[in-house]
């Protein structure tokens, strides 16, 4: 399972012109599910997201956990994160997960983070959508559930 986790100011999701969610400060979380994901990878990746400390303190350090900084959690599903483009130059996502098997791990990570206490708002599950975010810092971190085992 792959997340590009990126904090943001505020971002949104859209699904046909209409905003199917948005949130203020705190993560924008693109998802890749592998075929190959499991419960555990699910169970890591939220348990990251939700302990990654990178919200400045007062003293300007990224010291502070999303809970802290009073954020909430934007979750997209985004397959073409499993792409991989090192033969040629069209990426094969042969090791995405199938969309039954996907969604099942996508909303394992939502329930988590929710279950951790934290605002987790989602897109559209297999949906075509535009995302729109203002990345604060830049901050972005790269998660990979595979980088594990």
């Amino acid at each position: 399972m792959r997340a590009v986790v990126q904090r943001v100011s505020r971002a949104c999701v859209k699904v046909e012109q209409e905003i199917a969610a948005q949130i203020g400060a705190g993560l924008l979380v693109l998802l890749g599910v592998a075929a190959a994901d499991t419960e555990e990878d699910a169970a890591y990746i939220a348990e990251k997201i939700s302990g990654l400390r990178i919200f400045e303190d007062a003293a300007g350090k990224l010291n502070l956990g999303l809970a802290e900084a009073g954020g909430a959690v934007l979750l997209v599903s985004q397959f073409t994160l499993c792409g991989d483009a090192r033969r040629g130059k069209r990426p094969s996502f042969d090791a995405a997960a199938r969309p039954e098997h996907a969604r099942r791990l996508y909303e394992s990570v939502r329930d988590r983070l929710r279950g951790a206490g934290l605002a987790c708002h989602t897109g559209r599950f297999q949906e075509t959508m535009q995302v729109e975010l203002v990345n604060d810092g830049p901050v972005t971190i790269l998660l990979d559930s595979e980088k594990l085992f």
